[in-house]
């Protein structure tokens, strides 16, 4: 805890992220994620990445959904008239289905992380590969056409990869601001999802760099 504590300090030149330990100039061990502060940036652009997101769910579907501020919109937007089974390992996210008709709840539990309102555990990410998941609704910090998809908590990490292998389909859902980012966590390359729901319009930098990608654009 003494390391960390000094490597939080703000004259050095050292970052703690996840146990590992970067130089604090470099780019995305600056941009430290704070759940609180991510509720009130770009809240429109998440809610029409959710709303076209939510159009691909079915009645009788099997999902898991990811954590973060975006995936608490998708919760939050999914039709009430359907019946759902959705995994899922954030208490926040829980705490908007839990209040669902007609949806069985499965809750991955584990050690809390305050930092995200998550639970891990290896015994939860066992468990989630053997579920029959229909739809995976991943959420992510970066999305890069070649370096991937990337989070900021690499206790994320596991939990993301387990569901993206246990689903049949896969679907990125993020607002224009993450495209072409990297954050500090890894978790997949961008091929596995059928499709990249984008909240916003991007620039035309960015669709030219995401050409040939199945981009899914739900602007205002």
């Amino acid at each position: 805890m003494t390391i960390r504590r000094d490597l939080a300090a703000g004259d050095s030149t050292l970052s703690c992220l996840g146990g590992y330990v970067l130089e604090a100039t470099f780019p995305v061990a600056a941009e430290k994620y704070v759940l609180a502060e991510e509720l009130d940036q770009h809240t429109v652009r998440k809610r029409l990445a959710c709303q076209r997101a939510a159009s691909f769910v079915n009645d009788g579907d099997m999902l898991f959904i990811d954590c973060g501020t975006t995936m608490m919109q998708f919760a939050s937007v999914l039709p009430d008239e359907i019946a759902l089974t959705v995994v899922c390992y954030s208490m926040n996210i829980a705490n908007i289905l839990s209040k669902r008709r007609n949806t069985q709840l499965i809750l991955l539990g584990g050690l809390f992380q305050a930092s995200s309102e998550t639970f891990y555990s290896e015994e939860a990410v066992q468990y989630l590969g053997h579920l029959g998941v229909n739809k995976a609704f991943i959420s992510a910090g970066g999305a890069d056409p070649v370096r991937g998809v990337s989070c900021s908590h690499f206790h994320e990490v596991a939990v993301k990869q387990a569901a993206i292998r246990s689903a049949s389909e896969r679907i990125l859902v993020v607002d224009e601001s993450k495209l072409g980012r990297v954050r500090t966590a890894f978790f997949s390359p961008l091929d596995v999802f059928s499709k990249i729901v984008v909240g916003g319009e991007p620039t035309p930098a960015l669709r030219e760099q995401f050409q040939g990608w199945p981009l899914e654009i739900a602007a205002a």
